[in-house]
């Protein structure tokens, strides 16, 4: 194909997976209240607790209510539309792929995609603790009034921030095919490793959790020590592979 082909190519596949994050985010959209719903139960636990009214999610603006339900549409939509938008990503790069390639990348995007969802569902159990550990700090006359659209953004960035790490794992295993790091080295690196886990999860989780900030780094750390093993398995693998092609005066 020729750069103009190519360009046309991938105005089509735009257009495609445009057009399905479209319409995820209108099927999202009628979704968003039950939504709202899971997301704003820390908010009824903490005022319960507080046992006042002055603990609210609040929208301060006349289109804040529309404006939130349409950033989670939008999240929920991107999340919906995921399986025809990264089709088309793979149908648009796919072509000047080896076999082998090929084969890497799905095992690749197999791995990832759990992780990275696995991270997500973790930050979903570690957000309540975190908004009611904060709330503690509010003076008991002061009012706890959640403004919406930053609420939201706290939410939204700290699962990105946990689906994110989860996923590092992948990224180290893939650096490992390429032959920048061998197994041995990433595997030396586990002090280091524990130490970027535990900072991490001190910086993802409030200071006074420490069950939180426990739980999410022995499970970073698990995750990189899988890491590092299967690593030390595939080059285990590569040398012999390499030892079996030499001729019998090489190995001698």
């Amino acid at each position: 194909m020729s750069l103009g082909q190519h360009l046309v190519e991938l105005r089509r596949r735009l257009m495609i997976a445009a057009l399905a994050l479209v319409v995820g985010m209108v099927v999202a959209f009628f979704i968003t209240g039950p939504v709202i719903d899971v997301l704003t139960e820390p908010i009824r636990i903490v005022a319960e607790q507080r046992g006042t009214d002055l603990v609210a999610l609040n929208f301060a603006g006349v289109t804040s209510g529309f404006d939130l339900r349409m950033r989670i549409a939008f999240a929920l939509g991107l999340l919906l539309s995921a399986p025809i938008w990264l089709w088309q990503i793979w149908a648009f790069i796919m072509p000047g792929l080896t076999r082998s390639e090929v084969r890497y990348t799905i095992g690749f995007v197999a791995a990832a995609v759990p992780l990275f969802f696995g991270g997500c569902v973790m930050g979903v159990f570690i957000m309540p603790h975190i908004i009611e550990l904060m709330a503690t700090f509010v003076p008991e006359q002061g009012a706890q009034l959640f403004e919406a659209a930053n609420y939201y953004d706290f939410v939204f960035k700290l699962l990105i921030f946990i689906g994110v790490a989860f996923v590092l794992p992948v990224f180290l295993v893939a650096l490992n095919f390429a032959g920048v790091m061998s197994g041995m080295a990433i595997l030396k690196g586990w002090r280091v490793a524990i130490l970027v886990a535990t900072i991490f999860s001190a910086l993802a989780t409030p200071a006074a959790d420490v069950v939180s900030m426990l739980g999410l780094a022995a499970i970073l750390i698990v995750l990189y020590l899988a890491a590092a093993a299967l690593t030390l398995l595939l080059d285990r693998r590569r040398r012999k592979r390499q030892e079996t092609l030499l001729p019998p005066e090489a190995t001698a």
